[in-house]
C-alpha cells in the first residue's frame, strides 16, 4: 500500500538487491507455453466427467426420488412454505378488514432492514428458541440470510431487529409488543392472534420500508398475519412488495397520522370499502377506542394500477402467476 509497485522495489533477494515487479512478471509468451502445457482436454475430462457423482459428503446424502421434493420435517435449512395452502384455482373474494388488532405502531424510515429479518440469529429470541427446541446448538444457529429457506426461522425473525422501536411499549427497543397490557415477542403475539382468527395492521410513520428490496419484508408481514399497513408514505418497492403478498398498503392524508389520532395500540380498527376496491381510490379506517369512542378517518389505498390490484385480489403475485401457469398448461 506505501509503494508504486511499478516502479518501486517490492523485495529484495539473498544478496540484498531490489527485487521490482518485472524482474518476476511472466511474459505473455511463458503464460502462454503453461496454459498450453498444463491446461488439458485430458483434465478436464478426469475433473468433471463425474462432476454430478459429487463427493462423499454428497453422496452419503439420503434421497428417496420421485418427481416432487419430500420437505423432511425435520430441516432446520428448508421447509414447505405455506403460501399456497388452501388455494383454489379461483381466488376467494376480497373482504372487509373487521376488528384488527394493531401489532406495531411505527415512526418514520423504518427500513426493510428493521423488518425483514438479517444478520445473526439471537439466541433469546423466538427464531433461536425454535432452532434450540430442533437441538440445534447455538454455535450452529449460522444466520438468517443462510436459512431463508426456512419459513419457520425468517417470520420469527421479522421484526425481530435489536433496533426497531414499537411505539406501543415506549421505552423499548427490539421486536416487542403488547397483548392484552402483556408485553410479548411480536411473532408470539401474532400466532396467538392467528389462532384467535383476529386480523392485525400495522401503523407507520414516513416512508416506511426504506432501503434495499427485501422480499422477506414482506413475506414475513403476510405470515404474521397482518393485513394492511397504514403509514404517511411507502418506499416504493416495498409498496409493490406489500401488494405482491396480498397486504393492502394504505396511506394517510397530509397532516394525519397514528400520533394525531392519538393512537396507544390498544384500539381495534375496521377496514371499510376493500370489496369494491379500485386503485387508488380511498377507504372508511373507524377506530375503536378502549374507551368505548370511535374515530373515523379516509386512508387512499397505495395500489397504484390494475396489475397490482389483480395481484391483492389474486392473494398476492405468488398465487397470480401459479393461477396463469395453470391456465396455460
Amino acid at each position: 500500500m506505501n509503494i508504486d509497485i511499478t516502479n518501486d522495489a517490492i523485495g529484495y533477494d539473498d544478496e540484498n538487491e531490489p527485487v521490482y515487479l518485472a524482474d518476476i512478471w511472466p511474459t505473455s509468451q511463458e503464460i502462454a507455453q503453461t496454459v498450453r502445457t498444463v491446461v488439458t482436454a485430458e483434465m478436464f475430462a478426469t475433473r468433471y466427467s463425474d462432476v454430478f457423482k459429487g463427493d462423499e459428503q454428497w453422496q452419503a446424502i439420503k434421497v428417496e426420488g420421485g418427481a416432487t421434493y419430500g420437505w423432511p420435517m425435520a430441516s432446520t435449512y428448508v421447509q414447505n412454505p405455506p403460501y399456497f395452502e388452501g388455494m383454489t384455482m379461483t381466488p376467494e373474494p376480497v373482504t372487509d378488514v373487521a376488528n384488527a388488532k394493531i401489532l406495531a405502531l411505527f415512526g418514520d424510515s423504518i427500513t426493510t432492514d428493521h423488518i425483514s429479518p438479517a444478520g445473526d440469529i439471537q439466541a433469546k429470541g423466538p427464531a433461536g428458541k425454535y432452532l434450540r427446541e430442533h437441538q440445534v446448538p447455538v454455535t450452529e444457529f449460522n444466520s438468517y440470510g443462510a436459512r431463508r429457506g426456512n419459513h419457520e426461522v425468517m417470520m420469527r425473525g421479522t421484526f425481530a431487529n435489536i433496533r426497531i422501536k414499537n411505539h406501543m411499549v415506549p421505552g423499548v427497543e427490539g421486536g416487542v409488543t403488547l397483548k392484552d397490557g402483556e408485553q410479548k415477542a411480536i411473532y408470539d403475539a401474532a400466532m396467538e392472534y392467528i389462532a384467535e382468527k383476529t386480523p392485525l395492521v400495522i401503523f407507520a410513520g414516513k416512508e416506511y420500508g426504506t432501503g434495499s428490496s427485501r422480499d422477506w419484508a414482506a413475506k414475513g408481514t403476510r405470515l404474521l398475519g397482518v393485513r394492511a399497513v397504514i403509514a404517511e408514505s411507502f418506499e416504493r418497492i416495498h409498496r409493490s412488495n406489500l401488494i405482491g403478498m396480498g397486504v393492502l398498503p394504505l396511506q394517510f392524508a397530509d397532516g394525519v397520522s397514528w400520533k394525531t389520532l392519538g393512537l396507544t395500540g390498544a384500539e381495534t380498527v375496521t377496514i371499510d370499502g376493500i370489496t369494491e376496491l379500485l386503485p387508488r381510490q380511498t377507504v372508511t379506517v373507524k377506530v375503536a377506542f378502549p374507551s368505548g369512542a370511535t374515530q373515523t378517518f379516509e386512508a387512499k389505498v397505495r395500489i397504484d394500477t390494475e396489475n397490482e390490484l389483480d395481484y391483492y385480489r389474486n392473494g398476492g403475485i405468488l398465487h397470480y402467476v401459479l393461477r396463469e401457469l395453470a391456465k396455460a398448461s
